[in-house]
C-alpha cells in the first residue's frame, strides 16, 4: 500500500469513526445512554454492529468519544475565556438542542454509581470549576462583588449555566438561556451595598 493509499485510507477511517460518534449523539439523545444500542447506532449510519465494532470495540469506548467532541466544539484556548464569551457559548449551545440534551441526558446518568461517565464528569467539572474560578479572577481579582472569592462562586456560575440547560430543554419557550444568563452576570457584577 503506498503512502498516498494509506492517508486516503486512514482520512476515511476518520470521516467514518466522526460519523459513528454524531450518529451515536443523535441516538442518546433520543434514547438516554442506558437505551441506546451499538445496533441502533450501526443501523443510523449503515453499518452493521460488527463493523461498528471495528471502529469502537465498546459501548464506552463510543460515549468517551461523544464526549470528548462535544468538549473540543466547546474549547476555548486557555486564558481567553471571559464572562461575555459564556454569554456567546450559551447562546451557541440555544442553536444545538440535539448536543445539549445529550450532554444534559449523560450528566444526568452518571450521577449513578457504576456509570461508565462518571469518572469523566467527575474530572470534567473539577477542571471547569477550576478554569472558571480563574475567569472569575481575571474579572474581578480576589473578591467579587458579593464579596465571595472565585472559588467559592465559580460552582455557582456553572450551577446556573447546567440549570439554564435543563430548564430551557424541558421548556425552551419559557426559557431563554442567553438572556437569563445575562441577567445572572448583571446580579454576578452587583455590590451588596
Amino acid at each position: 500500500m503506498s503512502y498516498g493509499d494509506a492517508m486516503t485510507a486512514r482520512t476515511r477511517s476518520e470521516q467514518r469513526r466522526a460519523e459513528i460518534v454524531r450518529a451515536a449523539l443523535e441516538v442518546i439523545a433520543e434514547r438516554g445512554y442506558r437505551g441506546a444500542s451499538l445496533a441502533a447506532v450501526a443501523e443510523r449510519v449503515g453499518l452493521t454492529q460488527q463493523g461498528l465494532l471495528h471502529h469502537f470495540p465498546t459501548k464506552e469506548a463510543l460515549l468517551v468519544a461523544v464526549l470528548q467532541d462535544r468538549d473540543r466544539w466547546d474549547a476555548m484556548p486557555a486564558g481567553r475565556l471571559r464572562l461575555d464569551l459564556l454569554a456567546s457559548l450559551v447562546e451557541y449551545n440555544a442553536m444545538r438542542p440535539a448536543i445539549v440534551q445529550t450532554f444534559s441526558a449523560l450528566l444526568g446518568e452518571s450521577v449513578t454509581e457504576g456509570h461508565p461517565a462518571r469518572a469523566y464528569f467527575t474530572e470534567r467539572y473539577a477542571g471547569v470549576r477550576a478554569g472558571m474560578a480563574e475567569v472569575l479572577r481575571n474579572e474581578y481579582g480576589d473578591r467579587l462583588p458579593s464579596g465571595l472569592t472565585p472559588e467559592r462562586a465559580a460552582p455557582l456560575v456553572v450551577a446556573i449555566l447546567d440549570g439554564l440547560q435543563y430548564q430551557w430543554l424541558l421548556d425552551p419557550e419559557s426559557v431563554d438561556m442567553a438572556s437569563a444568563f445575562r441577567d445572572f452576570l448583571t446580579l454576578l457584577g452587583e455590590s451588596d451595598g
